[in-house]
């Protein structure tokens, strides 16, 4: 009987199995038995486990830091401004970037926008696509701006090994691989965008890219809760994971660094998806303040987008709920965050709504992380609640940002002159912080210009 070519691994305590079973026989744990390939000379640690070297390892000479010559690396520009700034400059050769996002969000769009540009400047590209045939790539670079994307070079296999011959034969210096959950590996038994399918794509892709100094793009699906899909493995396998975020029937899009080894991840660029392709959002912060509608339950949140001051209009409803519970109902910003926020408001500020729906909207389809929109938030409930706008001295919205502590007090947060500098550079004053509101409600009286009271939502 020929031997197994793969065995199940443990994820929890590493036990090994010629079979795959549901409970695992080291530690007990559910679930946890994953396929992969069997090394090369036994079984994986074997050598370790009896306490004796590897024949014919040869030792190294650590030496110091300082006598490293400092890695001077060149960059591919993508001639895409914002996704060079998130990359740290652009691409470096043989490095593995993952980009993950929700379905239709663009991320097929701005890789092939990306190896248009590469290809105009005079490098070698591939675009590999397991999703779509030749033909739909060939639909896509026909309704994006210009004639460059239909010179780029496409195949469309999922097979791992036939990629990765293609890749060594045609040895191309940037390459996009759409996606790395649906390629397959013929030697693993399991489907496509399993574990073991997943993690020996992107390991065997690695490893070629580094060899051949290949910069290689993976995209990757997400999860319902916006996670990368597959092992967590993958994202320590790649140099740099890149988020592509936004809502599909809004046009305005955020391409963020969770990690990069060759840049910061204090790093985000804004895009704008139209007819003919992605559009750069060199100036997002007009967009936004242009559209706020100065109406109650609407103030300016001066937020910060890595290290780049934002500012985006945030609304709220408030109404009587018939409904126990009432309804929470948030887009773009934490509902567990709303809860606190609300129960603050509440006891510091005078205004309870324990009966009553309170809906939030961070306007434009952005998503904001940051602590430092909770005085938004809060400020935007009570307006609705008293069905009183907020406006500043010259007649626009209001701007304020702050981080409420359960105490009722405002918390200093990152970036604090740059939010109010980007605020006065569309003259809206005041800017309510924690520099001069020290608690929720001094912010509420400037921004009521009264003392706060209790409110009953209509």
């Amino acid at each position: 009987m020929p031997r197994p070519i793969t065995i199940h691994v443990c994820a929890a305590c590493g036990h090994e199995s010629a079979r795959w079973a549901g409970r695992c026989p080291g530690c007990g744990e559910w679930n946890t038995l994953v396929e992969q390939l069997r090394p090369r000379g036994g079984a994986a640690g074997a050598g370790s486990e009896r306490g004796r070297l590897a024949p014919g390892a040869v030792p190294l000479a650590p030496i110091a830091l300082a006598e490293v010559d400092a890695l001077e690396g060149e960059r591919l520009s993508t001639g895409i401004g914002e996704l060079d700034q998130v990359l740290g400059g652009g691409l470096v050769p043989g490095s593995l970037v993952l980009l993950g996002g929700a379905p239709g969000i663009g991320k097929s769009t701005l890789t092939t926008m990306a190896l248009a540009n590469l290809l105009a400047a005079g490098h070698r590209t591939l675009y590999v696509s397991a999703e779509e045939s030749v033909a739909q790539l060939r639909l896509r670079a026909e309704r994006l701006r210009g004639g460059r994307p239909l010179q780029i070079p496409v195949v469309a296999e999922t097979d791992l090994d036939v990629v990765l011959a293609t890749l060594a034969a045609q040895r191309p210096e940037v390459c996009v691989i759409d996606s790395v959950q649906t390629l397959h590996c013929a030697q693993l038994q399991s489907a496509a965008g399993s574990v073991a399918q997943v993690r020996e794509a992107a390991e065997r892709t690695a490893r070629l890219a580094k060899a051949q100094r290949t910069a290689v793009l993976l995209v990757g699906h997400v999860t319902k809760d916006g996670g990368l899909a597959g092992p967590r493995v993958l994202e320590h396998l790649v140099d740099a994971v890149l988020q592509f975020e936004g809502e599909r029937e809004r046009t305005y899009r955020t391409l963020r660094a969770v990690k990069n080894r060759f840049g910061s991840t204090n790093q985000a660029g804004v895009f704008e998806m139209r007819e003919d392709g992605l559009v750069e959002v060199l100036d997002a912060s007009a967009r936004f303040v242009s559209e706020a509608t100065r109406a109650p339950g609407s103030v300016v949140l001066c937020a910060v987008e890595g290290s780049r001051p934002l500012l985006v209009e945030v609304q709220a409803l408030v109404s009587r709920s018939e409904l126990v519970p009432p309804r929470r109902i948030v887009t773009g910003f934490d509902r567990n965050r709303l809860a606190l926020v609300l129960a603050v408001l509440g006891r510091h500020g005078g205004i309870g709504l324990g009966a009553a729906d309170v809906f939030v909207n961070v306007v434009g389809g952005v998503r904001v992380e940051e602590p430092g929109a909770d005085l938004a938030v809060a400020l935007a409930v009570a307006s609705a609640a008293r069905r009183r706008p907020l406006r500043g001295t010259s007649g626009g919205p209001l701007a304020c940002f702050g981080e409420l502590g359960l105490t009722g007090e405002l918390r200093g947060v990152a970036h604090a002159e740059r939010r109010e500098a980007e605020a006065r550079r569309f003259g809206l004053e005041p800017v309510l912080g924690p520099e001069r509101q020290r608690t929720l409600r001094a912010a509420l009286e400037v921004a009521f210009a009264e003392q706060a009271r209790p409110a009953i939502a209509a």
